[in-house]
């Protein structure tokens, strides 16, 4: 099978759709030999269908030969995260608790849209423990990697997600971040993954964690996410918390113009440390926005670190979400992760509440700031990618929280905002560096425009990992 059909994004497969070039029986199979050569180095899947996929799949070329394809991304090979129910299929969470007996008798809203619109479900992507951590390893299915040194975590918690999409395992991959786990993985693996603004992808059933949380694309160019996000984004009234159908079509509205934008640039949020080689690969990424002709502003936000704040919600949101698991459950938790629920079993209502009070001032800070800035350009994480199976490098193990080592992306999870992450350079080691872009909360159509204008002129733009490097 063509390894560079397993490569091709999801224009180029619709095109060759529509003209009879290419089947997606042969795109689907080139998906699937990539998973069968390399998901054995890369753990990136829990559940991989063959029979279903290639069932759907000539379902779907019966369509395209008779010139009826049934939406806008029939044929289209597509994972879902762990954490997403897929009708027919477990949803472990990444947990040993959760019984995979089920039932499991219904999709979650993105699920329910990717399929209404012909995508081919291959497989389910794996995840941490109920996705609590930057990292993605649980006591279920064990280590992931990294494709780029499968030494190396592929972040999380969207972890087999970024590490599908990076090895060709797929085209189009369904995340989620409730701190920073669409962003996190995509940063450390060299993809394109957005984390809309909130609600507006509809989930079902809503995260314990809260309002923090998004489901958002994982895709190999900014151009894939945006037809995503146009079929993630239609309305399932499952959701009371969702925004209202817009009628933006992120498609047809992504453009590489940029100019005149005010972008403002923070290289730390005014309290992070970042490690040089990320520090000057987003400074040189900068230049390119100026080459554009945007408005470049060096200036923070302004905010002190919001982790107090974060923590809070997020660690009640676990202990509530988990507060019913037996004692033989809670002895088989991640350790971290029974950590994090008997801290947040002693947070008070006092306390809770005066994080959420805080969490409201956060955002109408940001919502002033874009009052004068389109754009917020950061670093997406402060290191590159580190050992896979540790929570944090040697170095921040005796702090120990994954959030020390990725302080760009929570605070804008208190914001709902919508952010990116988009590669921007590579480590001496050669591991991917990230850089956030983030727009004003609604305005997810700015992000797309102002990565899709960036990717066009980055020259780190299409390099693929060396995969053989991995048998």
């Amino acid at each position: 099978m063509n390894n560079d059909l397993a490569f091709a994004t999801a224009t180029e497969l619709l095109d060759g759709y529509r003209d009879g070039a290419i089947s997606p029986v042969e795109a689907t199979k080139a998906a699937l030999a990539q998973i069968e050569k390399y998901n054995g180095a890369l753990n990136a899947f829990v559940l991989v269908d063959e029979d279903y996929a290639l069932a759907r799949a000539r379902e779907s070329e019966t369509r395209w030969r008779a010139g009826t394809p049934i939406g806008l991304i029939d044929g289209i090979p597509t994972t879902i995260k762990d954490i997403l129910l897929t009708e027919g299929w477990p949803t472990l969470r990444g947990s040993l608790s959760v019984d995979a007996a089920g039932p499991w008798n219904d999709d979650a809203p993105c699920t329910a849209r990717l399929k209404e619109q012909g995508a081919v479900i291959i497989g389910k992507t794996t995840t941490p423990e109920f996705g609590w951590k930057g990292v993605t390893d649980s006591p279920r299915t064990g280590i992931t990697r990294n494709p780029w040194n499968k030494n190396t975590t592929p972040g999380g918690s969207s972890g087999g997600a970024s590490a599908a999409c990076a090895a060709g395992m797929g085209v189009f991959h369904v995340g989620t971040d409730g701190g920073g786990s669409i962003r996190i993985p995509s940063s450390f693996t060299g993809i394109f993954g957005i984390k809309a603004s909130y609600g507006r992808v509809p989930a079902w059933p809503l995260s314990p964690f809260g309002t923090v949380a998004h489901v958002g694309p994982m895709t190999r160019t900014v151009r894939d996410s945006a037809i995503m996000l146009q079929v993630m984004s239609r309305p399932d009234v499952r959701d009371w918390t969702s925004l209202p159908p817009t009628d933006t079509d992120y498609l047809a509205g992504l453009s590489a113009s940029i100019r005149g934008k005010k972008i403002a640039y923070s290289p730390a949020l005014g309290y992070a440390s970042v490690h040089p080689e990320v520090a000057a690969a987003v400074k040189s990424a900068v230049l390119l926005f100026e080459s554009l002709g945007a408005i470049v502003e060096e200036v923070d936000p302004g905010f002190e670190n919001p982790l107090p704040i974060f923590n809070t919600l997020w660690w009640s949101g676990a202990a509530f979400a988990l507060r019913n698991l037996s004692d033989k459950q809670l002895d088989e938790l991640d350790p971290g992760l029974r950590t994090v629920v008997e801290e947040g079993a002693k947070i008070t209502l006092t306390d809770y509440l005066e994080a959420n009070q805080a969490r409201g001032d956060l955002g109408i800070k940001m919502r002033k700031f874009h009052e004068t800035y389109d754009l917020l350009v950061t670093p997406a994480l402060s290191i590159p990618a580190f050992e896979a199976g540790k929570l944090a490098p040697d170095d921040l193990a005796a702090v120990g929280a994954w959030v020390d080592w990725t302080p760009f992306s929570y605070p804008f999870n208190l914001t709902q905002q919508p952010a990116c992450s988009i590669n921007c350079g590579f480590s001496s080691e050669g591991l991917p560096i990230g850089l956030q872009i983030v727009g004003p909360m609604q305005d997810d159509l700015s992000v797309l425009n102002a990565a899709f204008a960036f990717e066009q002129v980055s020259p780190v733009a299409g390099v693929r990992p060396e995969l053989e490097k991995l048998l």
